[in-house]
């Protein structure tokens, strides 16, 4: 038999055969594992060999510990590097890594891979509390990032051959039961910030305009290039974002493959954005430190370097807090333009895709109420129509 066995698409199987025993049998320990990174077949075959070597040391050293039998913490360990690291924002790879280190670890990173089920994790979930000790309930989004973090760790511990199934499957998903309604603008609170930005820097009137025609979030608005300007077509490519997490700020692709997207734009905003292209260049000329010199982001500080997540908050916290407005924060120009839209009867698809949204079921939760008040606005039409005819019967 071989000792290196393809076993599926992307997926293989390493065996050690072990010295005879006194049943005059030769013991073998196997190990599968799941290819990740793209090689082509002489580097697969380099890793596969390396890898092989490592786990036959292993092995005949006495010091090979199976997958299953691995303690939790071993694997949440693994899961951290050849996942969590590579893959997720630094933002949300810092949430996954406290919740682990505070709520999941202290819990179960001293039971073995192959000990934990259901009822064990349902426990975890039921017994989550503060840090701190008190007896203040957890918020439901505290508990959802728990679960979420469970959810990534056990979905690859299957996924890595390490389990046949899991665990996580049938603990009960933390359900918000004080959900709140977005906070957005009207059309003509919209109205009265659009008058009062003609008064703002250039560059925060755009960046405002675009946050709520557009409904991009912070990080995505400040990635933007001017090569991501399609004046052509009018619109605008959006795939990378601005994160800030730690003290960290980095460039990284949008979120996923759906954030990754184009969004049209009326003619009045692309109008805005070839002044603004003007006087962007014109900024540029004027400037005596401009140290950016490979990429032409749209919101840039005087060097030309991208301008910070922290700055876009901070000047937008000044001046709705001028207007004579409800306050509602930066991300909640997004959920404006989401519920102007839904006002003009704009289909939920379309909008879940405006918005970058993984699929249409999580832009019916986080607008039901905006999308059942439109229902209701299109029978109430219907009443109109139909209330004439009734009376002439």
């Amino acid at each position: 038999m071989a000792n290196i066995e393809k076993r599926g698409e992307s997926s293989y199987r390493f065996t050690v055969y072990l010295p005879k025993n006194a049943e005059g049998k030769y013991p073998k320990e196997r190990k599968s594992i799941t290819i990740i990174e793209k090689y082509t077949p002489k580097q697969l075959k380099e890793y596969l060999d390396r890898e092989y070597l490592k786990f036959k040391e292993e092995v005949l050293s006495g010091n090979y510990v199976l997958p299953e039998k691995m303690l939790f913490s071993a694997f949440a360990n693994e899961w951290l590097v050849k996942f969590a690291m590579k893959e997720l924002s630094s933002t949300t790879f810092a949430n996954y890594e406290s919740k682990l280190v505070n709520s999941i670890l202290p819990v179960i990173g001293h039971v073995r891979m192959d000990e934990i089920n259901t009822m064990m994790l349902q426990s975890l979930m039921d017994g989550l509390k503060r840090k701190d000790g008190s007896s203040v309930e957890l918020s439901f989004y505290t508990k959802f990032d728990v679960y979420r973090t469970l959810r990534s760790i056990f979905k690859y511990a299957v996924q890595w051959k390490v389990l046949i199934k899991n665990p996580l499957d049938g603990v009960t998903k933390p359900k918000n039961r004080n959900k709140k309604v977005v906070s957005a603008y009207e059309e003509e609170e919209v109205a009265v910030i659009f008058n009062a930005l003609n008064g703002e820097p250039f560059k925060w009137r755009v960046f405002a305009i675009l946050a709520i025609i557009a409904g991009i979030r912070r990080g995505e608005n400040l990635a933007l290039e001017w090569s991501d300007i399609d004046f052509e077509n009018s619109r605008i490519d959006i795939h990378e974002s601005i994160v800030s997490a730690d003290g960290k700020t980095e460039i990284k692709d949008t979120k996923t493959d759906s954030s990754n997207r184009l969004v049209s734009l009326p003619a009045s905003v692309m109008d805005e954005l070839r002044k603004y292209r003007i006087h962007w260049v014109q900024e540029k000329l004027k400037a005596k430190n401009w140290t950016e010199t490979e990429r032409e982001w749209l919101f840039h500080q005087r060097n030309g370097t991208y301008a910070h997540p922290s700055s876009a908050t901070h000047w937008w916290n000044k001046f709705a807090k001028r207007l004579d407005l409800q306050y509602i924060r930066l991300h909640d120009l997004r959920h404006t333009s989401a519920s102007l839209l839904i006002a003009q009867g704009v289909h939920p698809k379309i909008i879940s895709e405006r918005l970058g949204h993984a699929n249409i079921k999580i832009t019916m939760d986080t607008y039901g109420h905006a999308l059942r008040s439109a229902d209701q606005a299109a029978a109430d039409t219907f009443e109109s129509l139909f209330q004439p005819k009734s009376l002439n019967k």
